[in-house]
């Protein structure tokens, strides 16, 4: 029997027209959107599926990105297919908490909705971010270390391809510095902040004051956080894991190598793009995982077509 894990990616995924297919097909995935209208006050499916400039608004992103992953995500299990582990990177994680039966989808919409506005009002001036291809976590880590400046690691995404987050000038300063040291490339991100970096800290500190009053489940399922690249290991630590996650960096590099470690031989991409499975063909070296991507309904077809070989 295989062992699944599903999986959701972040925010920089999106697209107008995502989730539509599933909104117009099935009753379930119709049911989440309206609940993320309900629970924000804004209309999530015109957002998502009309012409428009908000859905690349992190204010907007985030919540239209989390409704188009959850709908996919109910349908997959309206279908008979149900996950034994769960992660997702960055904002991908609330997919990941909700799918793990830690907190509702109510509850999540809420969230995530003042994660957005949070994370949009703290963006400071001079920010940036800058994908380093071809050096090794060590150097970059090093010299992120010994650069003047706040500058750090944002996400480990797979080998040869790490982010770094912070002041523009120190993020410069430490491009120059890895392209001596022998990166390929250290290519700025068209990003409207240092996301994952310090300058995060106080978004992450307000956000706490939105998770504080919630009641979580335990977990139905196991599910790993950003923030230590791990299993969470008790319910009582997620809150304050999800306030860190804002302003640290994502070892999402740890949390697929993690997952393979534990058995994990089926990865589902729930939603948009195919991000995750470009870095598991660069992590998974010997192939364990097979990967399947669901963000259309010609997607699930296939899915479904290969139920036998997720039993």
């Amino acid at each position: 029997m295989s062992k699944i894990a599903f999986v959701f990616p972040g925010q920089g995924a999106q697209y107008v027209g995502m989730g539509k297919d599933f909104y117009e097909n099935f009753q379930t995935a119709k049911d989440i959107f309206a609940e993320a209208e309900q629970a924000s006050g804004l209309d999530v499916a015109a957002i998502c599926f009309e012409e428009n400039e908000k859905i690349n608004q992190t204010e907007y992103t985030q919540i239209a990105m989390l409704a188009t992953e959850l709908a996919i995500a109910k349908v997959l299990e309206d279908e008979g297919i149900s996950p034994q582990v769960t992660a997702g990177l960055s904002l991908g994680e609330y997919g990941a908490v909700v799918t793990a039966g830690v907190m509702s989808t109510k509850d999540a919409f809420k969230v995530v909705r003042q994660r957005g506005i949070l994370m949009q009002n703290a963006v400071p001036v001079g920010g940036a971010m800058a994908a380093v291809l071809g050096s090794s976590q060590e150097t970059i880590e090093k010299i992120c270390d010994e650069t003047e400046g706040i500058v750090s690691i944002a996400n480990y995404n797979c080998p040869g391809q790490i982010v770094i987050t912070g002041e523009e000038a120190a993020v410069d300063k430490a491009c120059e510095a890895l392209k001596e040291a022998g990166a390929k490339r250290c290519v700025k991100l068209n990003v409207s902040g240092p996301f994952h970096s310090a300058l995060l800290e106080t978004a992450g500190q307000e956000l706490s004051k939105v998770l504080a009053p919630l009641e979580l489940e335990e977990m139905t399922i196991p599910y790993l956080t950003n923030v230590t690249g791990d299993y969470v290991a008790a319910v009582d630590e997620i809150k304050e894991l999800l306030e860190k996650q804002v302003s640290s960096s994502v070892r999402w590099q740890q949390n697929v190598e993690r997952m393979i470690a534990d058995g994990v031989d089926v990865m589902i991409e729930i939603g948009p793009g195919k991000t995750l499975s470009g870095f598991l063909r660069k992590i998974d070296k010997e192939k364990k995982v097979t990967m399947y991507n669901v963000e259309n309904i010609e997607d699930l077809n296939k899915l479904l077509e290969n139920r036998r070989s997720l039993c």
